[in-house]
């Protein structure tokens, strides 16, 4: 299994200029991308909005050819909304990278079981919805070998990733808050394309 953080770490190590539309575990004000991001300005905390992650790093990616989207996407929240898969291959975007954080539990709302948890597999999924390239890691030193050839692959790409359980256990008035609201991240988001 792999620590949120570290793959979140990793990822944001590999950004550049990449926008990150980060949602649920990945974008966790504790433990998730505004904790270690080097670039806030691109980064869109989709807090609320389970299982649209997806259809949103998809419009980033359409009308920013020339740039790399990551959408990290949790397994509840993608769970939502499965016809994204479907969409996203169909639009053939070559520059979304599309992970999903595979827990197996809605962490961010008290841990109970995800659906098809254990069962489900998702790079299988990400094969007969029609994405380009498709990838599973399973540890991190796995995932930090195979990052670059993530990165060289033609997408749209779906990356799997078997991360730890964190349950969320703060109750939701007492989380910490990211630095930006959701609000103005896509309100900025324009200005910081430009």
């Amino acid at each position: 299994m792999i620590n949120n953080t570290e793959a979140v770490k990793l990822l944001n190590s590999k950004r550049e200029n990449s926008v990150i539309v980060a949602t649920m575990n990945a974008g966790n004000a504790r433990f998730g991308l505004p904790t270690v991001s080097s670039n806030d300005s691109l980064d869109v905390p989709l807090s609320g909005a389970m299982g649209k992650a997806g259809n949103f790093a998809l419009g980033v990616a359409l009308a920013n050819p020339d740039r790399k989207v990551m959408c990290l996407d949790g397994d509840g929240s993608l769970l939502m909304n499965l016809g994204t898969m479907v969409t996203v291959a169909n639009k053939a975007v070559k520059n979304m990278y599309h992970f999903v954080f595979d827990n197996g539990a809605y962490c961010v709302t008290g841990g109970q079981p995800v659906p098809g948890a254990g069962i489900v597999d998702w790079k299988a999924m990400g094969d007969a919805a029609g994405y380009a390239a498709t990838f599973s890691f399973e540890n991190l030193e796995d995932l930090v070998t195979g990052i670059d050839e993530v990165f060289a692959a033609e997408g749209p790409v779906f990356i799997r990733l078997a991360v730890d359980k964190e349950i969320e256990n703060t109750p939701v008035q007492f989380r910490e808050r990211p630095r930006r609201t959701m609000k103005d991240a896509i309100i900025e988001l324009p200005k910081a394309l430009s």
